[in-house]
């Protein structure tokens, strides 16, 4: 008995969720991720294999990761498994975890926030993102349903790990 394993953007919750991703940006910037004509499926495959970083978490009182694309899977050195049960105060260090919860907090009450800070992978290695937009992610009732997180520019801050 042969089974087909799905990618993440095969899989019809992703699928859905990426919708919500999708329409949330557009909802609180004005502006779009990348273009959205073609199919659910085509729409999630090119979230997946876009050129730049893409993560969400949900509301848990510990927020666990929900999605992350390939460039997100690539830069945190992890496989969609291991990153959607991790959650994501893992990727910033103890010291920019109060800086990192004031984030959230403000995008929380105003829709979406800009955002420059250290992050660092499950690896160690440690990095710095530059322009990220981070935004609060609504269903189609207008339920928050977490916050995700863009940003395609990151400097390594060194071969060190900590």
């Amino acid at each position: 008995m042969s089974t087909t394993m799905q990618l993440p953007w095969q899989q019809e919750p992703v699928i859905y969720h990426t919708q919500h991703l999708l329409s949330s940006f557009h909802s609180w910037t004005g502006n779009f991720l990348l273009d959205t004509n073609g199919s659910a499926l085509e729409v999630a495959q090119a979230l997946f294999e876009a050129p730049f970083v893409l993560v969400s978490h949900g509301t848990e009182t510990d927020p666990i990761f929900n999605y992350g694309n390939r460039k997100a899977l690539e830069l945190w050195e992890l496989s969609w498994e291991e990153f959607t049960q991790m959650p994501s105060r893992k990727t910033a260090e103890q010291v920019v975890q109060a800086e990192r919860d004031r984030l959230l907090e403000e995008t929380a009450i105003k829709g979406f926030s800009s955002y420059s800070g250290i992050r660092i992978s499950s690896t160690g290695k440690r990095f710095f993102i530059e322009d990220g937009i981070l935004w609060n992610v609504i269903d189609e009732q207008k339920q928050h349903c977490g916050q995700a997180a863009v940003f395609s520019k990151i400097n390594f801050l060194s071969d060190l790990k900590v």
